[in-house]
């Protein structure tokens, strides 16, 4: 791929690289609604970062406020050490976003090659095409692409300019299961060059997966910001599962050391702050077989981390 290092790219002090994405006590109000919360982040250049969070948690305030698109209401936000929209004028930053874009009548090499004309430096229109896995269907229109080929289009179309910083919002709706191996196979290329990544998603295993960093948000502030591991550590206990025909989750939520339950037919699932309490009655109490204890994963976390305990608190913000 072409290079992306472009130098000095942000106005920070002699011998010392801006980071790609800076937020300083950031927050957003739209009205009385409190989108964000006083959210301090620091991104480094060559990181995969994943922000997720619950509908309303203040992702999209987030982003948007790193495109440029919309101002905080208090701190600031800088993007490789300046204003963001300085940094999208001079092309190091892209998006892809979930849906608009793009024109239907026009084949999808032409869509790229427009995109290209835009951009005082771009990277060659095939190399975009090829990276983002569509040179195969240049002259097909885009009207007749499938949702995932139009998701891989705008990839190509946000690659052109070569960007520093690449902005995801929802990137592999659509795709395949291949398809999304396949495009974060291409971004893990590009973070190992330097190119800096981030992006939001509702799923949760690519953030487990491909994310070297994951940022939790509920109620527009961070809960959580650290590796999948330490995301997962977080999250204490674990899930008994086993088959026990006729249990009710009224009946199993009385176990000592439960703290909820879930009945799927014959299979139970019990999440426990105790999970040897739990197996032992289950084993000498019921007539419970095909006995598991499962460490929590990345959606236990997700669900312990940003679950909503606080109807109030939902009420008062707002959250976006």
């Amino acid at each position: 791929m072409t290079s992306i290092s472009r130098g000095n790219v942000g106005v920070a002090s002699a011998g010392t690289a801006p980071q790609a994405v800076e937020l300083q006590a950031v927050s957003k109000n739209f009205g009385h609604v409190q989108a964000v919360r006083n959210v301090d982040v620091r991104i480094a250049s060559g990181e995969i970062v994943a922000i997720l969070g619950p509908n309303g948690a203040g992702k999209t305030s987030t982003i948007d406020m790193i495109l440029g698109l919309s101002q905080p209401t208090a701190g600031r936000v800088l993007v490789f050490g300046g204003q963001p929209r300085h940094a999208i004028a001079r092309g190091l930053v892209s998006a892809v976003m979930q849906t608009g874009g793009l024109l239907k009548d026009l084949t999808v090499g032409e869509t790229v090659q427009y995109t290209a004309s835009l951009f005082a430096q771009t990277e060659p229109v095939a190399e975009a095409l090829g990276r983002a896995g569509i040179a195969e269907i240049a002259d097909r229109r885009v009207g007749k692409c499938s949702g995932g080929e139009q998701q891989r289009l705008r990839f190509a179309m946000a690659l052109v300019p070569n960007p520093e910083l690449l902005v995801l919002d929802e990137p592999t709706t659509g795709m395949d299961v291949e398809g999304r191996r396949g495009f974060w196979a291409t971004i893990r290329k590009d973070a190992e060059q330097g190119r800096t990544v981030l992006f939001a998603t509702h799923y949760l295993e690519e953030a487990d997966a491909y994310a070297d960093r994951i940022i939790l948000l509920r109620h527009g502030q961070i809960v959580a910001d650290g590796t999948a591991a330490e995301i997962k550590a977080m999250a204490a206990g674990r899930t008994v599962r086993a088959t026990l025909p006729g249990a009710t989750e009224a009946e199993l939520g009385a176990i000592q050391g439960a703290d909820s339950v879930e009945v799927r037919g014959d299979t139970v699932l019990i999440h426990a702050t105790d999970s040897d309490a739990v197996a032992r009655y289950l084993l000498t109490a019921t007539p419970a077989r095909d006995l598991e204890i499962i460490a929590r994963g990345i959606e236990d976390a997700f669900l312990a981390l940003t679950g909503d305990d606080s109807q109030a608190s939902n009420a008062t913000t707002g959250a976006i």
